[in-house]
């Protein structure tokens, strides 16, 4: 039976990752609204723009299925992991909503995807690498 401090530390890294997500979307649409140099609306291009709102659905998806897998993943392994992944995922959203340049905001929403896809396989020797990459990238904002 899945520890119940652990399945809610899941449920509150899921719950990190949909206000990720939540973030990501506040962001793009800032983005959209904003004049590009030369004045012209949007400031992001049509492209630009439907890779972060795909980015923004799949980080949703992500979340729910830690929502829906919490049980499971409680008892996968991750244990000490749990609360980096907590404080990592928090801080990410409060540089979402602080970036200026797109391509950080996409590699960023690129690394929360890869940890939430590692996370939601269950296996916590995958879960070390995103998680890397995630803190280095939020270190450099």
């Amino acid at each position: 039976m899945a520890n119940p401090t652990q399945q809610a530390q899941i449920e509150a890294l899921a719950d990190n990752l949909s206000a990720n997500a939540d973030a990501l979307h506040r962001r793009l649409m800032r983005a959209i609204r904003t004049p590009s140099p030369d004045g012209a609306l949007p400031g992001i291009s049509q492209g630009v723009a439907q890779a972060l709102f795909e980015n923004e659905v799949a980080l949703r998806q992500r979340a729910n299925g830690l929502y829906l897998d919490a049980a499971v993943l409680a008892a996968t392994g991750l244990g000490t992991q749990q609360q980096q992944l907590l404080d990592l995922t928090a801080l990410a959203q409060q540089k979402i909503d602080k970036i200026d340049r797109l391509k950080d905001l996409v590699d960023l929403a690129g690394e929360l995807l890869s940890l939430g896809a590692a996370i939601a396989a269950g296996k916590p020797e995958h879960v070390l690498s995103p998680l890397e990459k995630l803190k280095h990238h939020i270190e450099a904002l």
